[in-house]
């Protein structure tokens, strides 16, 4: 599992309008890079419509939101567009960053044994370097939860 002190792992990966976007992109810049298991499911549309709510809290702190998870840029632009997203939503098919983050763990739903993206949220500092994780964030409260702790 990553920690806060490592490197965040770069990736390069293709957002909503298949525009090539990189994390060291925002070198400079403090980041939020949470990780969500699917576009339009009940919690991940409300911590996306949370840091949407949000955001220009985020933009007057000069911290960037992304947003990552399997989905197809044609999911993401579907999502951005229903729930009006102004953040960077990135679509890793690949796993690239999922698994380079390590949020693609094995997970439990009534018994069974799947594999699956684990929610989970990094804050990434202007060096480049996990400033704090957040795992197994609770949706409707990850967007807030993130303000505070910047803003404290």
């Amino acid at each position: 599992m990553l920690e806060a002190g490592m490197k965040a792992p770069d990736f390069t990966l293709q957002d909503k309008d298949g525009k090539e976007v990189s994390l060291s992109d925002f070198l400079g810049k403090k980041v939020v890079v949470y990780f969500y298991p699917k576009d339009n499911t009940p919690g991940c549309s409300r911590q996306a419509c949370a840091f949407g709510a949000n955001y220009e809290k985020f933009k007057e702190l000069d911290v960037e939101v992304i947003g990552i998870s399997k989905d197809s840029i044609a999911s993401h632009q579907r999502f951005a567009e229903k729930y009006n997203l102004p953040f960077i939503l990135l679509s890793d098919p690949q796993r690239v960053a999922i698994e380079g983050f390590d949020v693609w763990q094995e997970k439990k739903n009534y018994g069974k044994v799947t594999m699956g993206v684990v929610r989970t949220t990094y804050i990434i500092n202007q060096e480049g370097v996990i400033e704090k994780v957040m795992n197994k964030v609770k949706p409707d409260t990850n967007a807030q939860e993130i303000l505070e702790y910047l803003e404290a």
